[in-house]
């Protein structure tokens, strides 16, 4: 019992940084002369920036960095907001 409340406690927050994730970007998403992006310049921009993202966050349980099939099923979920 401790065990699924542990991980629900996680889920819940695991959510929430997705969430403020896509905020983080849309606030950066600002260019040089520093009028907010619009356009393909800001899909691009949206695009590179949630991967990057969730680049950081691709870690195992034990510590390691995620590869192979786990790392393109975990960017692919991180990705979509999900």
């Amino acid at each position: 019992m401790k065990k699924f409340f542990l991980v629900a406690v996680l889920a819940t927050f695991a959510a929430g940084s997705a969430f403020a994730q896509d905020a983080s970007c849309d606030a950066k998403a600002v260019g040089k002369d520093g009028k907010p992006l619009a356009g393909a310049a800001k899909t691009s921009f949206m695009k590179k920036c949630n991967h990057d993202a969730c680049e950081t966050k691709a870690v195992g349980s034990d510590g390691k960095k995620l590869a192979g099939a786990a790392k393109s099923s975990f960017m692919k979920k991180c990705e979509a907001g999900g």
